[in-house]
This record gives structure tokens, sequence and C-alpha cells, in this order.
């Protein structure tokens, strides 16, 4: 019952009172990232959701365009601004998804929605993380978040799926205002972002 019909229920009531009690700080935060951008605010992405199902998911734009003599695209340490950083470090970077939730394409509390590119790599036990919907935060976030290993995200996520409560959400959602509150775990040590996962870490 939780599951199929009150958390779908809670999410898009609870996203839209968030996206009106948030509206100053996602206004402001548009202003700072269209003027250190460039222009540039928002970042889409098509990600696997429940059951694979693929959807566009959206995050404020925390890297600049800067490109190479040879028009690559710079490492992601360089391109990440000032202000980006500020907003990924406080997780403000994940707010727009509040509109992902509106829609059902996500929930608050689930297995992050990740890259389609590593669909074929999973096994059959991390695959079932695309069991239930994905989430803003989850449990493998308020666990290690980018300082685990890929491993060790994926158990989570499963053991996520198979524990799936009322109760558990309650946790992860205080959880993640506490880590979210000391900027825990934002990335592995001596980068910017999570490493790609390759089937094999």
């Amino acid at each position: 019952m939780y599951r199929r019909f009150i958390k779908p229920l809670c999410d898009r009531v609870a996203a839209l009172f968030l996206l009106l009690l948030l509206s100053p700080i996602i206004l402001g935060t548009m202003l700072l990232l269209a003027i250190a951008n460039r222009g540039s605010i928002f970042f889409t992405q098509p990600r696997p959701g429940k059951h694979e199902k693929i959807f566009q998911v959206i995050k404020f734009k925390t890297m600049n365009d800067r490109k190479d003599s040879d028009g690559n695209l710079l490492p992601d340490a360089e391109r990440l601004t000032p202000i980006g950083k500020f907003v990924r470090s406080t997780s403000i970077d994940e707010l727009p998804q509040l509109i992902n939730v509106l829609k059902g394409d996500m929930s608050f509390i689930g297995p992050r929605p990740l890259l389609v590119q590593y669909l074929p790599l999973y096994n059959e036990t991390q695959r079932r993380r695309h069991l239930v919907t994905p989430g803003i935060s989850g449990w493998a976030q308020v666990n290690g978040r980018n300082a685990i290993s890929w491993a060790r995200k994926f158990e989570l996520d499963v053991w996520y799926v198979d524990n799936l409560s009322f109760l558990l959400d309650c946790k992860i959602v205080w959880m993640t205002i506490y880590n979210i509150l000391r900027r825990k775990d934002i990335s592995q040590q001596g980068q910017a972002t999570m490493e790609v996962f390759n089937g094999n870490n």
C-alpha cells in the first residue's frame, strides 16, 4: 500500500509545496548561474527510471562549457565554477528535480537515476535497483554518496529495494538533511565528480 499509493501521492504533494516554499532560492540560483555560465542554467539528461523507462532528469548546471584548443571539453574540475561548486556542495543543484518528482518520474527517496550507458553493464542483482522509482536521495546517498565504490553503492540500492518502508524513508530524509548541513561525501578524493562506472568498479 505504501509503495504503490501513499508514497507517490506524498511525493507529489511535497514536491509542489517545496517548489513554492523554495522559489526564492531557486530563482536566486538561476540568476547566479546565468551569470556564471553565461546564460546556461539547467542541465537535462536522459536517465533510466522505474523498470528502466527513460526520462529527462533536470538539474542546475554547475559546470561551464569551456573547451581546449581541439574543441574537447576540459576536465570536470576545470569547468566547475565557484558558484557551481557551492551549489553542488549544498545540493541546491538537485532542486529542479522537484519537477521530476511532480511529474512522477522520480521520488524523494530511492536509488539515484544513473546514466543510460550503464544499463548494459549491470549484473542481474544490480539491475534490481530499477524495480522502484529513482529518488533525489537514497540509502546509498546517506551512506557514502560519491565517496564509496560503485559496488557498495549498488549493494545499498538493492538493500533499499528489499527493505523499502515508510520508516526507512523517514530515516533517509533526516540523514539527508544532516549530510547536507555537513556537506558530507560530495565527491571522491581528488575528483570533482563520481568516476565513470565500467562494470567492474
